[in-house]
Formats: C-alpha cells, structure tokens, sequence
C-alpha cells in the first residue's frame, strides 16, 4: 500500500466515526435537581422539554470549540511538516 492510500483510508475511518457518533445518539433528559423539581411540580411538559433541550444544547457547545481547536492546531500543525 502506497502513502496515499493509508491517508486516504485514515481520513475516511476518521469521517465514519464523526458521522456514526452523530447518528448514534439517544435521546437525553438531563437537569439539575432543582430545575427538574420545579419544572415537575407545574405540569407544562412542553416547558419541561425545552429546558431539556436549551440544557444539552449549553452542554454540546464546549465540545464543539475544543473539536474546532484540534482542527485548527491538526491543520497548521501538517502545513508545517
């Protein structure tokens, strides 16, 4: 196998992994105990599930700045070699 192949499959196994994280998720029904005790008590499941939702989204942000990082330190880092 030639240099060009073996980077060719890394960076479709690295796609595949990206693309099957994405799609392997599961439904998550994260709060705080206080939040979760409140929004409980009121009986409005469509607040509850947006809380839900603004929750996981705050929770995602972080990873996707660090994964955006890493690129951009991977790609400067391969222009130099």
């Amino acid at each position: 196998m030639n240099s060009f192949s073996t980077v060719s499959l890394k960076k479709y196994s690295i796609i595949f992994i990206v693309l099957m994280s994405f799609f392997s998720t599961q439904d998550v029904v994260a709060q705080c105990a206080m939040c979760r005790a409140v929004l409980e008590s009121e009986g409005n499941q469509s607040v509850a599930k947006g809380i839900n939702n603004g929750i996981v989204y705050l929770m995602a942000i972080p990873y996707v700045l660090i994964a955006a990082i890493g690129i951009a330190i991977y790609r400067k880092m391969r222009k130099e070699a």
